[in-house]
């Protein structure tokens, strides 16, 4: 009687074996890393989406650059330490395989004409997004100027930067990403 509920047992086990991995694999990959990470504003969380129009007036949603690698910047023109690396940037911009989307706090321009001006200035080739009623800004918890966020090709935050970055550390912390 005992082998017969050893046998029963193991028997048992090996079936629970089978049927896991079974179903493991039948779940696609995208599915199972949905379900391991949560959205939020720390390391390995998926950044929240969220929609913007640019200067231009164009929508942009930050899932639309879902497979490839986003710097997210929130800024305002008048921000020394945002001015000082809006040039790094744009090298940044130019030179590597990247998409940035430049959060501007525009609720703190004294118009939308001074950041039209800036962009010209600085000759900014990147999507200059325009935060108007803050939304996004506090979505993200902004409170120091710049804050930028690093995200990788799956959408999960892989570097979170307070105040300015210089262009090495840009590629340093992009070398970084998958």
């Amino acid at each position: 009687m005992k082998k017969g509920i050893l046998m029963l047992l193991i028997v048992g086990m090996v079936g629970w074996a089978l049927y896991d991995f079974i179903a493991s694999d039948n779940q696609s990959p995208n599915q199972a890393v949905n379900e391991d990470v949560q959205t939020g504003l720390e390391k390995g969380d998926m950044a929240p989406d969220f929609e913007l129009a640019t200067l231009d007036g164009e929508p942009a949603r930050l899932s639309d650059y879902r497979g490839k690698h986003v710097f997210i910047n929130f800024w305002a023109t008048w921000c020394p330490p945002c001015r000082a690396e809006m040039p790094d940037m744009q090298k940044l911009y130019e030179n590597e395989d990247i998409e940035i989307l430049a959060v501007n706090l525009t609720q703190s321009e004294s118009s939308e004409e001074v950041v039209k001006t800036f962009v010209e200035d600085f000759a900014l080739t990147f999507p200059i997004l325009m935060d108007v009623d803050a939304e996004v800004s506090t979505t993200y918890k902004v409170q120091a100027y710049p804050t930028s966020y690093l995200i990788d090709s799956n959408g999960r935050i892989q570097y979170i930067a307070l105040g300015a970055m210089n262009y090495d550390l840009m590629v340093q912390e992009f070398g970084k990403m998958d």
